[in-house]
């Protein structure tokens, strides 16, 4: 047995023994989603300090635990603060509690996140449909000897954001007027910004929003056999599309700013991928 899958197990082996909840839907709270758990049925919680061997983020706002709950009807697991790649975690760390999840029960993936808007057709306070990503700027949580019991060898990433849960986020979005944007989304390492030529090349790859999350999550999901969607914040402009340098106070701002709609479209799109799966 790896070294990697032995933590996981042990990680879940101590999550059955402080939680009795079996989630369909994993939702990742991103910057500006940090209360949305006060807006659902919480049944329980877990603090990460309480799952032995379990990574711990370090960003000044992220808390740090799981949440079980239901939306609407829905049981779901909610990452209240996730784990970076730039915090100094090795990659599979970072990937671990994606992978809890799965185990915990859930079938769809739903990832949202603050990002910084590299198409000029976008203004902050935007939502993008993440269409698609680029991840080869991080390394792959597939890296090492595989581990078979959770996925093939060679994953295919054809589809790796679901086609029909984008048809579902995209009429949920029509039927609440609310505008989403769709493009693809890229994962740089962080924890500085970028500076204006590496957006430019960022947009030459073909990169609408640049952020230092997700992609490596959505990788270690489709390896397991998840149903992926996301939904990201364009907090700010990237560096060099405006002349203003960028903080992250501003991201906080906007993601704060545009909060409210959010959870609306969040929960909605949750409730109607339910009936899906």
């Amino acid at each position: 047995m790896s070294a990697v899958y032995d933590k996981l197990l042990k990680c879940y082996e101590c999550f059955k023994t402080k939680v009795n909840f079996s989630p369909k839907v994993a939702l990742v709270l991103g910057s500006g989603l940090g209360d949305y758990a006060d807006s659902i049925k919480v049944e329980t919680e877990l603090d990460y300090h309480d799952i032995e061997g379990f990574p711990i983020s370090t960003v000044l706002g992220h808390q740090g635990k799981y949440i079980f709950g239901y939306v609407g009807e829905v049981p779901v697991v909610c990452m209240k603060g996730r784990v970076h790649y730039y915090e100094g975690y090795d990659i599979s760390d970072v990937v671990l509690p994606i992978r809890l999840m799965k185990l915990m029960g859930a079938e769809v993936l739903f990832l949202t996140n603050a990002s910084g808007g590299i198409n000029t057709c976008f203004q902050a306070g935007d939502f993008m449909l993440i269409k698609d990503q680029i991840a080869n700027f991080v390394p792959s949580p597939l890296i090492g000897a595989n581990i078979d019991e959770l996925g093939t060898r060679f994953p295919d990433m054809s589809s790796i954001y679901d086609k029909e849960l984008q048809r579902i986020i995209k009429r949920t979005a029509a039927l609440l007027d609310i505008p989403i944007q769709e493009g693809v989304y890229i994962q740089l390492t962080g924890p500085n910004y970028e500076t204006p030529v590496e957006i430019r090349m960022c947009r030459t790859l073909g990169a609408d929003a640049v952020g230092m999350s997700t992609a490596c999550e959505a990788v270690a999901a489709n390896h397991m056999g998840m149903k992926i969607c996301g939904i990201s914040c364009i907090s700010n402009m990237a560096c060099g599309i405006t002349a203003n340098p960028l903080t992250h106070k501003e991201v906080q701002e906007t993601a704060d700013r545009v909060a409210p709609l959010f959870k609306k479209l969040i929960t909605e799109c949750i409730i109607n991928i339910a009936k899906d799966i």
